[in-house]
C-alpha cells in the first residue's frame, strides 16, 4: 500500500471536521447523550397521535362540524351497535325489551351523548331491509384520542351475546380505534421483519458485519430521535399515526443510503494509503457534503405537505424532514466518529470469507478481487451499451414509463373508511353488513347546520326543496337549538353510498338550494369535497416550491443550467409506474386477494400527494448521488462522455444496493392489514426500484448522451454565481490532468493499469 502524498490536515474542512476527526471519543458520547434523552421524551408518543386528519380545518364543513358538536351534541352518530336478532326478527317483543336495555345503559355511559335506536324513533333506516338487524346509534364526541379512550373502555361491555341478541360494535369511532390499534401492531412487525433483512443485505453489501451495523446504528438514531421530535410536537398541534411509519420507513432508509456511501468512501480513502483521521477528513469534504446536499433536497420535497392544511399531510412533512435531517446528522456526526476509531477494523468479520472458502478451498475464496471488479465491469459495459443507442433507450424507456402511468388517469379519490381494515375486523364487517342489507347509509347521512332561520315557515320550505333533490331518500328535522342561538339542523338520508360519487354529486346541489337563511354542510361526503378543494388549491403552490428548490439545489451542485431540468423531469418519468399501479391494483382491485385488501374503488384523496412528495424526494437522494460522482469526474477529466461512464460505474451498484435495501423496509410497511399503510409501502417501494434500475440505468446515460457536453453550459452569470456558492463532492476541480507517474499511456488518472477505464480498482477494505 502507497504512501499518501501530503495529506490534509485533520481539521482541514470545516471546524465540525477537525472536531469529530480529533475527538471522536466525545463526539459520540454527546451523541448518545442526546439520543438516550430522546428515548425518554419519545416515550408513548404512539398513545398521543391521532388517527384522522383528512379534513380542512378551514372548510364549511369543518365549521358546521364544529358548530354541531357545540350546540347539538348527540346529532351526528359515530358509533353503531349493530344487534342481530336472528331468525326472531328485531320486532319480536323479547328482542325489543333487551334492546332497550342495551339502549339505556348506552346512554348512561360517561362520554357518551345522543344515544338513540330502531326500538326507540321507528325510522326505516336504522332497520335492515329483512327485518333481521337493526342498530342503536350514539355520539362520541371529543377528538380521535379522546373517542379512542371511550369506545376502549365500553367496547367489551357490549360486543358478543346479550341475551336474544349478538351485538357487534361500528361506525367511524370504532374504525378509527381499530386503524390506530392496527397500524401500531403492523408497524412493530414491519420493524421486526425490516431490522434482520436490512442487516443481511448490509453483509452482503459490505461484506464486514462491522460496517453492515453502522448504517442500522444509524437508522435507529434519527428514528428515537424523530418519536421525540413527534412526541414535542403533540403537545402544540395533531400528529397523525400514520407518520410513525414514514419515520421507521426513511430512518432505515436514508440510513443506509447515507451510511453506503460515506463508508465507501472512507473504505476508498484507506484503501489510498490514508490514515483513519485523514480518511475520515476527506470522506466528510467530499461524500458528506452531498449526504448534507441530498438530505436537503429530501426536506425540501417532504416540507412541501406543509402547504396543505390537512394534519394529515402534514404529519408526514414533520415526520419526514425530522428523520431526514436526523438520519444526515448522525452519518456525519456519529459514524465519522466511530470510523475514526474504528479505522482499517471496520473491515473486521468479512462474513463473505464463509462461502468464498467453500467455493475454492482457499480462505479469501480465490476470488477477492474478481468478483468487484466482474460487477464494475458489468456496471461499465451497460453504461456502454446505453450510451451506443441513447436515441432507442431514451424513446423506449420514456414511453415504457408514461404507458406504465396510464391508469392514472383514470383515478377517483374517495376518503378512508371502514374498508382500510381487513374483512375480518369487526367495524369493516359491522359497516359492510350496512352497506348490503339497510336502505341508505346510516351513519354516513348528510348533516345541514342552519343559522338564524326567522321561523318555522322557512325551515319546512327549505326542508321540502332539499327532499325535492334526486339522491334524497327523506330529511330529518329540524331539530332547532336552545331559545336565542338561532341554530337548527336537518339530517339528509342520500341513496348512494357515505363517500360515493352520487353523494359527493348531492353535497353541491344541496349547497346550491335556496335559503333565507346561512346553511352549512357537513358529513363524510361533504368533509371530502372540501379537503378535495383545498388540495387543488395547495397543490400549484407546493409543486412549485418542490421543482424551484430542486432546480436551486442542483444547480448550486453542478453549476449547470440543463442538469436541474432534466432532474426534476426525470424524477417525474420516475414515479408514473407507482401512480399508474396505484389506480390499477387499488382502486380497480387487481391483485387484491394476493395482497389480501378491499377495493372500494376509489383513492384517498390526500394519499397521491404524500406519496408523490416522498418517492420525489427519494429520486433526487439517488439524483444527487449520481450526479455528484460524474460531476466530480467531468470536473477532474473534461470528458463528458468518460465521467457519465465512470460516475455510474462508481455508484451504481451502490444505488441500486440501497434502492434494493429502501425497497426492503417499504415492503415491511406495505405488510401492514390497513390498505392505505399498504398502498403507501409497495408504491414507494416500486418508486424507488423503477427510479435505481430503469431512470438511473438507463434513462440518465442516453439522456446525457444526447445532450452532450451542453449538459454542462451556463450563462456567464450563473457560472459567477456557482462559482461564489455551489459546492462539489470533489476536493478539486482542474480540467486537465497530467498522468500519474508509473501510468501507461492513455490510461485514465486514478486507474490502474489492465483495469477497465470507469472500473472501480479494488482493493482490501474497498468496494
Amino acid at each position: 500500500m502507497s504512501e499518501v502524498k501530503n495529506p490534509p490536515p485533520p481539521g482541514e474542512g470545516g471546524r465540525w471536521t477537525g472536531f469529530v476527526t480529533t475527538r471522536p471519543r466525545l463526539s459520540l458520547l454527546l451523541a448518545l447523550v442526546v439520543t438516550a434523552l430522546a428515548v425518554f421524551a419519545g416515550g408513548g408518543v404512539a398513545d398521543r397521535l391521532g388517527s384522522g386528519g383528512w379534513e380542512d380545518p378551514g372548510a364549511r364543513s369543518t365549521y358546521a362540524t364544529q358548530a354541531l358538536e357545540r350546540e347539538f351534541p348527540g346529532s351526528r352518530p359515530n358509533l353503531l351497535l349493530l344487534v342481530d336478532a336472528g331468525a326472531a326478527g328485531v320486532d319480536d317483543p323479547g328482542v325489543a325489551a333487551e334492546a332497550e336495555r342495551l339502549t339505556a345503559r348506552l346512554a348512561a355511559e360517561p362520554g357518551v351523548t345522543g344515544v338513540g335506536s330502531y326500538w326507540r324513533s321507528g325510522l326505516p333506516a336504522l332497520c335492515s331491509g329483512d327485518g333481521g338487524q337493526a342498530l342503536i346509534a350514539a355520539r362520541v364526541p371529543g377528538d380521535e384520542k379522546t373517542a379512542n379512550a371511550v369506545v376502549d373502555r365500553i367496547a367489551a361491555g357490549y360486543r358478543g351475546e346479550h341475551g336474544p341478541v349478538k351485538v357487534s360494535l361500528g361506525g367511524p369511532a370504532a374504525v378509527q380505534r381499530e386503524v390506530t390499534t392496527t397500524i401500531q401492531e403492523d408497524l412493530l412487525r414491519a420493524e421486526l421483519i425490516a431490522l434482520p433483512v436490512t442487516l443481511v443485505l448490509l453483509v452482503l453489501v459490505f461484506g464486514s458485519a462491522v460496517a453492515a451495523l453502522l448504517p442500522l446504528g444509524v437508522g435507529i438514531v434519527a428514528i428515537i430521535g424523530t418519536n421525540a421530535v413527534l412526541r414535542g410536537l403533540t403537545e402544540f398541534t395533531d400528529v397523525s399515526v400514520f407518520a410513525q411509519n414514514l419515520t421507521t420507513a426513511l430512518g432505515l432508509g436514508l440510513a443506509v443510503d447515507y451510511a453506503l456511501f460515506i463508508v465507501r468512501r472512507f473504505r476508498e480513502e484507506l484503501a489510498a494509503g490514508r490514515d483513519p483521521v485523514a480518511a475520515v477528513g476527506v470522506t466528510l469534504r467530499t461524500a458528506g457534503r452531498t449526504v448534507l446536499f441530498s438530505a436537503l433536497t429530501v426536506a425540501v420535497s417532504l416540507s412541501a405537505m406543509l402547504f396543505f392544511p390537512m394534519y394529515f399531510l402534514r404529519s408526514f412533512a414533520y415526520a419526514g424532514v425530522a428523520v431526514v435531517l436526523l438520519a444526515a446528522a448522525a452519518a456525519l456526526i456519529l459514524l465519522p466518529a466511530a470510523l475514526v476509531l474504528l479505522g482499517e477494523r471496520v473491515n473486521s468479520l468479512d462474513m463473505r470469507r464463509l462461502w468464498r472458502r467453500g467455493r475454492s478451498g482457499r480462505p479469501d475464496g480465490g476470488a477477492a478481487t474478481a468478483a468487484p471488479a466482474a460487477g464494475g465491469r458489468g456496471w461499465a459495459r451497460l453504461t456502454a451499451l446505453v450510451m451506443r443507442r441513447a436515441p432507442v433507450f431514451a424513446v423506449a424507456t420514456t414511453a415504457g414509463l408514461l404507458l406504465l402511468g396510464l391508469p392514472f388517469l383514470g383515478v377517483k379519490f374517495g376518503t378512508v373508511d371502514d374498508r382500510q381494515l381487513p374483512g375480518t375486523a369487526e367495524s369493516h364487517v359491522v359497516q359492510q353488513q350496512i352497506r348490503d342489507g339497510f336502505p341508505g347509509s346510516p351513519g354516513g347521512a348528510l348533516t345541514v347546520l342552519t343559522e338564524g332561520a326567522r321561523g318555522a315557515a322557512d325551515l319546512d320550505g327549505y326542508k321540502r326543496r332539499v327532499e325535492a333533490l334526486p339522491g334524497v331518500l327523506g330529511v330529518e328535522g329540524p331539530v332547532s337549538g336552545p331559545a336565542g342561538t338561532g341554530y337548527a339542523y336537518f339530517s339528509v338520508l342520500t341513496e348512494g353510498e357515505a363517500v360515493g360519487e352520487l353523494t359527493q354529486d348531492l353535497v353541491d346541489r344541496v349547497r346550491a338550494v335556496d335559503a333565507p337563511f346561512e346553511t352549512s354542510v357537513t358529513g363524510q361526503a361533504a368533509v371530502l369535497v372540501d379537503a378535495r378543494k383545498a388540495i387543488a388549491e395547495k397543490l400549484p403552490l407546493a409543486l412549485a416550491v418542490v421543482v424551484l428548490a430542486t432546480l436551486l439545489l442542483v444547480f448550486l451542485l453542478t453549476g449547470s443550467l440543463l442538469i436541474p431540468l432534466q432532474a426534476v423531469l426525470l424524477n417525474a418519468l420516475s414515479l408514473t409506474a407507482m401512480f399508474g399501479a396505484v389506480v390499477w391494483v387499488f382502486q380497480e382491485g387487481h391483485l387484491s386477494g394476493l395482497l389480501s385488501f378491499t377495493s372500494t374503488g376509489d383513492i384517498e384523496a390526500t394519499l397521491p400527494v404524500l406519496m408523490f412528495c416522498i418517492a420525489f424526494g427519494l429520486s433526487m437522494d439517488y439524483g444527487v448521488f449520481l450526479i455528484s460522482r460524474i460531476k466530480e469526474e467531468y470536473d477532474r477529466t473534461g470528458d463528458h462522455e468518460g465521467a457519465v461512464r465512470t460516475g455510474l460505474t462508481r455508484t451504481g451498484g451502490l444505488i441500486t444496493a440501497a434502492a434494493v435495501i429502501l425497497a426492503v423496509v417499504m415492503v415491511a410497511i406495505g405488510s401492514s392489514r390497513v390498505t392505505n399503510t399498504k398502498m403507501l409501502g409497495l408504491g414507494i417501494a416500486l418508486a424507488v426500484l423503477m427510479d435505481a434500475m430503469i431512470v438511473r440505468s438507463l434513462l440518465v446515460p442516453a439522456v446525457m448522451k444526447l445532450t452532450g457536453k451542453a449538459t454542462w453550459w451556463a450563462p456567464a452569470p450563473l457560472r459567477r454565481l456557482h462559482e461564489r456558492f455551489g459546492l462539489s463532492e470533489g476536493e478539486s476541480a482542474p480540467t486537465a490532468v497530467e498522468p500519474e507517474p508509473g501510468a501507461e499511456p492513455g490510461a485514465e488518472p486514478g486507474v490502474e493499469p489492465g483495469v477497465e477505464p470507469g472500473v472501480e480498482p479494488v482493493a482490501v477494505g474497498s468496494r
